[in-house]
């Protein structure tokens, strides 16, 4: 008998067999010597049964053992209410004073679809409690804290991406192939499927009914990144991810799941080989693991990152910028000296601008390597900075100056110099300035889309939403799909779990 048998699911499949066995809870009752209101709590998930009632109910309902112990629910409907009594069990509902609402065969089905879909609502909405601006900013501070105290390397998850890449029978060089990332989804359940009308805004779709993925095709979405999206869709099964209770679970289940896509899309053992020997050579160079693994700019810094500290000694920062000046995304272990907010987060700061970020703007190779040096308060930095070409994101790379000598383009040139985050650095105008202009200037912002993010309560598509319906529907297969279970299949060693 399984060990981590759900209560829940097995009371809604003996409820399943002795329906289709055609006998009352006293009939059953009589063939296996129980009374009928222990046989009813069992198939209200309230008691679990030892492994030999499981073997007499069974034969009592001429169906093998495993009919009982399967763990998926045996229709939609069980499914539905499954769903509806973990969601009433949640202790983060608690404290709204809802009444229970059982799911006796009285309640319609969709009525039980509304209320599991009003539940949904509920918890995301309690999952994200706080989640105003001072409790984002604390939430995202501590997971800058989390992340940095571990030198920007997550062990855990670097042996989940070892275990899949074995499933893959990938050797750790070299790109993820497009057979790899196949076999990686069809060990999850999955099997993926390219569409030509994904939903604005929707990286992929998952139909965990008939055990899909649909991602855009091709010519919507560069390899690069379909590879990364199928893989950030899969990575909260293979990490184990729940629901997170709070705002900074939810940031901190992000940054492992993009953690797990690098992982595999870069594997650690191919890519300290490859790093170790640069660093030999005094060679070292983003542009060089960018093209051996075929990801973007962006992902192959942040995997350096990743791996500098803990395999090569070498601590470091990364600054992901647009053309507004601000830090979209950032990390650093290397005494970098980061405007922050008042928890420590550097996101939604100013980029000083005397940094590579943002001199790289006014550089006639601003598409090639920008290589610098910053003199600071706390030392000078080597940076290298790169403009993504198909999207605004500027991705600078620094190390602080001692470690400069390790990498390909330490001979640069140029040099600034910055005082930031003291705003008199680049931010305040001059005395000069001030008494030249202020009570003369007028500025005219654009503010829509920073409007719409601050009053839209859904801006982007969710499972709720009637579009997603629709591009499942149009997709579904006319024949079951032989992964109808996903996340039922063994993991390979180093995950933390079967699935989420």
């Amino acid at each position: 008998m399984r060990t981590d048998l759900d209560t829940l699911t097995f009371g809604r499949r003996l409820r399943h067999h002795r329906k289709a066995a055609g006998l009352t809870l006293a009939e059953l009752g009589e063939r296996v010597g129980r009374p009928a209101p222990y046989l009813s709590m069992l198939e209200n998930g309230k008691r679990r049964p030892r492994p030999p009632q499981v073997v007499e109910l069974a034969e009592a309902l001429g169906v093998d053992a495993t009919d009982l112990t399967d763990p998926g629910a045996p229709s939609r409907r069980a499914q539905l209410e499954i769903e509806l009594e973990r969601m009433q069990a949640d202790p983060r509902l608690a404290d709204l004073g809802l009444p229970y609402v059982r799911p006796s065969p009285s309640l319609g089905d969709e009525i039980l679809h509304t209320l599991v879909d009003l539940y949904k609502v509920a918890i995301d909405g309690l999952a994200l409690s706080g989640s105003g601006r001072s409790g984002l900013r604390q939430a995202n501070g501590a997971v800058h804290r989390w992340l940095t105290d571990r030198g920007g390397y997550l062990s855990d998850v670097e042996a989940v991406a070892r275990g899949m890449l074995q499933v893959a029978g990938h050797s750790g060089t070299g790109p993820l192939s497009s057979r790899n990332l196949l076999d990686i989804a069809s060990h999850l359940g999955f099997e993926i499927e390219a569409v030509e009308d994904m939903i604005g805004g929707v990286r992929s779709v998952a139909d965990t009914a008939h055990g899909r993925i649909y991602i855009a095709q091709r010519n919507e979405l560069r390899t690069r990144q379909a590879r990364k999206a199928v893989l950030q869709t899969l990575a909260g099964r293979m990490l184990g991810h729940g629901p997170p209770a709070n705002v900074e679970e939810y940031l901190r289940q992000r940054v492992e799941t993009a953690y797990l896509a690098s992982a595999i899309l870069i594997p650690q053992s191919g890519a300290v080989d490859r790093l170790a020997a640069a660093k030999a050579d005094r060679d070292l160079s983003i542009e060089d693991v960018k093209e051996a693994f075929y990801v973007s700019y962006e992902m192959a810094a942040w995997r350096v990152v990743n791996l500098a500290t803990e395999h090569l000694g070498i601590t470091t920062h990364l600054v992901v910028s647009d053309d507004s000046e601000v830090v979209i995304k950032g990390y650093a272990n290397d005494g970098l000296g980061f405007a922050t907010d008042t928890a420590g987060g550097i996101e939604a700061q100013p980029v000083c601008r005397r940094w590579g970020a943002v001199t790289v703007l006014a550089s006639p190779d601003r598409f090639d390597v920008h290589a610098q040096y910053t003199d600071t308060p706390s030392g000078t930095y080597f940076c290298v900075t790169h403009v993504e070409p198909d999207r605004p994101y500027i991705v600078t790379f620094g190390v602080p100056f001692e470690s400069a000598q390790w990498f390909r383009h330490r001979h640069t040139q140029r040099r600034h110099r910055s005082t930031c985050p003291d705003p008199a650095c680049c931010r305040r105008p001059t005395p000069e300035q001030a008494a030249r202009w202020d009570g003369h200037l007028e500025v005219s912002v654009r503010t829509q889309e920073r409007l719409l993010g601050l009053l839209a309560s859904d801006l982007y598509p969710n499972r709720s939403d009637r579009r997603v319906y629709d591009l499942v529907e149009r997709h579904r297969p006319e024949t079951e799909s032989r992964f109808n279970r996903p996340g039922t299949a063994s993991v390979p060693p180093g995950s933390r779990s079967a699935g989420a």
